[in-house]
């Protein structure tokens, strides 16, 4: 065994992806699973939404300059010329003076301009009288008022909400261009790993990280190719590597300098390995590289490393693939310290935090292995590689799990 003779720099590693990891090509998707995926086009409304004028509520449709004046001590009364329904067309010619009973979606007669609200109306022997005048276009909803067709309704690159997905289907459509996910292969190494709910040795341990993992990669919007616990058998190793069918592979476990850290060897073999060792704490025996077309990321086996390189470099990656923002998906907050983190200059530090009224407050800065620090905590704190650390009182930004 020896050590690492250099650890690269985390914007060193940045860098290295954002070069790495082009936006993956364009499938066409049906609508029900839309949702969430990234826009691969702008969508350009075909028609107009509404594609005629509607009634905004149940009421009687009229000639708004007919209700002038009226009110409750002086109501104006119509004749009835009959009624309207939603997915019908009122046929009938509407003299002047004449009012339709109209429902919420039901299309205004031609002629005819505003809606009176049910509530200011009575009905009566084929007549109603009106308690309150409605002007010209009120309580209706006119051709084109919610999308005028030829418009770019969404724009590409955007992550379809729910409501977009509602929006498409509005116009008509049934498909969308999206973005392709990524598939991610995980390979968890390690004969000391054993499958949760499963009897283990005293000193075997129960496999945590693909759990982080999974989550992980349907977070940033990648699909699980294959999940694989593989033991330390190199050429078993090597078949998973090889084998096609994903976009990137997560190796966890295995990834240092040790006897049995097989992967960084046999990534170089059958690849390139163009990182190993990063100077950050925890996730210092990182790695990255390519096996043909998939990028290949080593995450160390302890799980607060491998949730942390994955979060640094994987993630980023797989954003990035599938037309993501590569940026974290955190949201943060400032607080002031309530104890100092120190750090040696020339390292990034992740230190997990609990933030309450203000006030943050450090759990941990190393534990590679201790993981309910991250459960205990609300969020982390980045110490830069030029930085010594933080006094007490300094104001700092906090990048929430939540």
């Amino acid at each position: 065994m020896q050590g690492f003779r250099r650890r690269s720099e985390v914007p060193a590693v940045l860098e290295w992806i954002d070069r790495h990891a082009s936006q993956m090509d364009i499938e066409v998707v049906s609508l029900d699973v839309a949702t969430g995926r990234v826009l691969a086009g702008d969508v350009i409304a075909p028609i107009d939404v509404p594609g005629f004028d509607r009634a905004a509520m149940d009421g009687y449709a009229l000639r708004g300059e007919d209700t002038s004046g009226a009110s409750e001590y002086s109501p104006l009364s119509f004749p009835l010329a009959g009624q309207v329904l939603p997915g019908e067309r009122f046929c009938a010619p509407v003299a002047a003076g004449e009012a339709v009973k109209i429902m919420t979606g039901a299309p205004v007669p031609d002629g005819l301009d505003a809606v009176v609200p049910a509530e200011f109306a009575s009905e009566s022997g084929g007549r109603i009288e009106i308690t309150r005048p409605v002007a010209p276009s009120q309580h209706v909803a006119h051709r084109g008022e919610d999308v005028a067709a030829g418009t770019a309704v969404l724009k590409t690159h955007r992550r379809l909400r729910a409501q977009d997905a509602g929006l498409i289907a509005s116009l008509g459509l049934s498909q969308v261009p999206v973005v392709r996910q990524p598939r991610v292969r995980i390979v968890v190494t390690g004969n000391e790993v054993v499958t949760p709910g499963t009897s283990k040795s005293l000193y075997q341990i129960y496999d945590a990280n693909s759990y982080i993992l999974r989550g992980l990669i349907g977070r940033d919007g990648g699909i699980l190719e294959a999940a694989h616990r593989l033991g330390d058998d190199p050429e078993v190793i090597r078949g998973a590597l090889r084998a096609p069918g994903a976009d990137v592979i997560l190796v966890s476990g295995g990834s240092s300098v040790g006897a049995e850290d097989h992967a960084p060897r046999l990534v170089a073999e059958l690849g390139e390995l163009a990182i190993h060792g990063v100077a950050m704490r925890p996730s210092s025996p990182a790695g990255a590289g390519r096996i043909g077309s998939a990028l290949v990321f080593l995450l160390p086996g302890n799980p607060v490393s491998c949730l942390c390189a994955y979060d640094f470099f994987a993630g980023r990656a797989i954003r990035a693939l599938g037309g993501r923002e590569k940026a974290w998906p955190y949201s943060s907050v400032r607080g002031r310290l309530t104890r100092k983190i120190s750090s040696p200059i020339g390292r990034l530090d992740y230190a997990r935090v609990q933030v309450g009224d203000g006030a943050v407050e450090p759990l941990a800065v190393g534990g590679a292995s201790v993981l309910s620090s991250t459960t205990r905590a609300d969020g982390f704190v980045i110490v830069p590689d030029d930085s010594e650390g933080f006094a007490p009182g300094t104001d700092v930004e906090v990048w929430l799990y939540a």
